[in-house]
């Protein structure tokens, strides 16, 4: 929780800095916490030594004294850790806020400008899991390290057990970390390519001193894309198409999760949805509920699965 508060305590900073005046209710919703954390927050900038002051009544908020400019130079480690996240693609506030603080992330000092242009792209978050929603887990033990490496450009040495339970030892280049859903992915260079290993699955994590070495052009966002596009296709091989009626667009949702792609509706009000299953029976049998509301269009492999299940339900339940 601290160091979730300490991104916090910076991105309020930063917002004073870039506005001169801020409200507790917009800090709130920026940074989506409630209005009493804000307050809190701002207060204890001012406990920190940060010149921050309150005027009350009709324009008033909270400002920065002399003009509202701090001397960025001064961060610690740990500030300037924090100060990366907040700008990165994960935080949580709104696209201007970010590009704001993008701004002033590169206008840090040497030698902090590298880390913080490497840090600004180092996290993706892809709210949706593979298949349906899950629920929140604890969060991998050695998430933060693997985050500080790709911050610091620094190689480490994983120990990774795979999905067979297979461990093993190697030498990484950290890239980017992603999460996808709840699960928390690295994304690496290795001596085969670029991988991805589940950071819950790390077993050890050793600093090796040495830089990491990253492709020409790299993107974490654009990488990560590529994988789960990959990922999708392997778990999920049958593509098929069809129209559902626009009241049941919900609960086919519920029961494919993000392997249902939602399209524009057609003239007949009906809206066209791409599907995807593990095989054409298991397809089958999960959409077979939805009766006359869901027509599936192709492949004619399931459509034909869809008959044989209506034959063995009508022959035994005549």
């Amino acid at each position: 929780m601290e160091d979730v508060r300490a991104d916090r305590l910076v991105a309020t900073l930063l917002l004073l800095q870039q506005r001169g005046r801020v409200t507790a209710a917009e800090v709130a919703a920026e940074l989506e916490v409630s209005e009493r954390t804000a307050r809190r927050d701002l207060e204890a900038l001012g406990t920190a030594g940060i010149p921050v002051y309150s005027v009350a009544g009709r324009g008033g908020g909270w400002h920065l004294a002399g003009g509202g400019r701090i001397d960025l130079s001064g961060l610690t480690a740990a500030e300037a850790r924090a100060l990366f996240l907040v700008a990165g693609p994960s935080a949580p506030a709104t696209p201007e806020v970010k590009a704001a603080l993008r701004k002033l992330v590169r206008a840090l000092p040497e030698p902090l400008r590298p880390r913080a242009e490497a840090a600004s792209g180092a996290v993706v978050v892809d709210p949706a899991g593979w298949d349906r929603p899950s629920g929140p887990r604890p969060l991998p033990p050695y998430l933060e390290a693997v985050q500080q490496a790709v911050v610091d450009g620094e190689q480490l040495r994983l120990g990774y057990v795979a999905r067979d339970g297979a461990g093993s030892t190697r030498v990484v280049h950290p890239l980017g970390v992603a999460a996808k859903g709840p699960t928390w992915y690295l994304v690496a260079g290795t001596e085969a390519g670029l991988r991805t290993f589940r950071v819950d699955r790390i077993t050890s994590v050793e600093a090796t001193g040495e830089p990491v070495v990253r492709p020409d052009g790299f993107d974490l966002a654009e990488a990560w894309r590529l994988v789960v596009d990959r990922v999708d296709r392997l778990r999920a091989p049958v593509v098929a198409r069809g129209s559902v009626a626009p009241e049941m667009v919900g609960p086919l949702r519920m029961v494919l999760g993000t392997r249902l792609g939602i399209g524009a509706a057609g003239d007949d009000g009906r809206v066209r949805v791409e599907l995807r299953g593990h095989t054409v029976r298991s397809l089958a049998a999960e959409v077979a509920g939805f009766g006359a509301s869901l027509e599936i269009l192709d492949p004619p492999a399931l459509r034909e699965a869809l008959a044989a299940i209506g034959r063995e339900l009508a022959a035994t339940y005549p």
